[in-house]
Formats: structure tokens, sequence, C-alpha cells
């Protein structure tokens, strides 16, 4: 986890230039992703410039490039829930009457 604050913005810009670099690395063309991906050449060449896309569109590319497992893992919750029912709880004590 990284201790920089990034506005959302930034990250959808560094997904946008990571997702660029990988299509470039597969040696595919703005409109030949576009069109395996099931959408626009200007769609996909506004999100490679401002990071806007939807999120569909985002996983159909992410699918394309072969990183559609990454996407997957994208809220994935690995810690196990703290449970209030432990045994180091300890019963409540009610205030004593005098």
């Amino acid at each position: 986890m990284s201790l920089l604050l990034k506005t959302p913005k930034e990250v959808s810009l560094e997904i946008a230039s990571r997702l660029k670099e990988r299509r470039l690395a597969q040696n595919l063309t703005q409109a030949g992703l576009a069109l395996r991906a099931g959408m626009s050449t200007p769609s996909l060449k506004r999100f490679e410039k401002t990071g806007e896309i939807s999120f569909v569109s985002l996983l159909n590319i992410a699918l394309v490039l072969d990183c559609l497992d990454e996407c997957d893992r994208l809220f994935e919750n690995n810690n196990k829930p703290v449970s209030l029912f432990t045994d180091e709880a300890k019963p409540k004590k009610r205030g004593s009457i005098k």
C-alpha cells in the first residue's frame, strides 16, 4: 500500500498509461485494441489521454490485454474479519447499586 496520497484523477491517468504501455508492448494499434475490446477508437483515445472510461470498457480492454485477473482482484479482501466474539471479549459489567 502506497503512503502517497493520489487523487482519483491521478490514479486513472496512471492506469491509462500502464494499459497504453501494455497495448504497445503487444504491438496493438489503438484501432486494433478498440475493435477487439468492442469500443470505438475515439473512446480509447480519450481514455489514454484523460483516463476517463466506463468500467465495463476498462474490463474489456483488460481482457484483450490479458490482465483481467488483476481487475478481478481489485477489492479482494484477504484478511479474515475481526470477530467481536473472541475469547478475549469480556462481558460488560453493570454498575453496582449502593
